[in-house]
């Protein structure tokens, strides 16, 4: 778990640091991401440290399927994209698994297809949230939880 870049965000919302958190769940944290070219773009940071679902407990990792698409629908509901892209990833540091959860709108890429064509267009600092709008988000996004929790 050392030098794990999603470890060190969770450190943060136990720390009261991290100002993308949106709420806590049983089994992961609802953050939206750092860089907003997609509306809404939220991720689902599992509270376990693992590589693969498989790793998971039977019971946690159920819990843990449901409460991202959970997650999936408030951003629907918030954001109102045409479509949801879903990844789960674990790549990086520490390999910790966690749920990008991206709202697209037809012609948000240059071509169609995965927001991994943009390349470092992704997490431009141009798309980084202002405070005011970082707020905006999140209320939108908390709200739509309180209604599906």
């Amino acid at each position: 778990m050392d030098n794990c870049l999603i470890c060190e965000r969770i450190a943060w919302i136990r720390e009261n640091r991290n100002p993308y958190f949106v709420r806590e769940l049983h089994t992961g944290y609802v953050v939206l991401g750092d860089s907003q070219r997609f509306k809404g773009y939220t991720l689902f940071l599992c509270k376990r440290h693992a590589y693969e679902l498989h790793e998971l407990e039977l019971h946690f990792r159920d819990e843990f399927l449901h409460e991202m698409a959970v997650v999936a629908e408030a951003v629907y509901h918030a954001f109102q994209p045409d479509k949801l892209n879903y990844a789960l990833l674990g790549v990086g540091r520490g390999l910790h698994m966690h749920w990008h959860i991206y709202p697209r709108r037809e012609g948000d890429t240059p071509n169609p297809g995965p927001v991994w064509q943009l390349g470092k267009e992704l997490t431009d600092e141009r798309y980084q949230p202002t405070g005011e709008e970082l707020e905006q988000l999140k209320a939108r996004l908390k709200e739509e939880l309180d209604k599906l929790l």
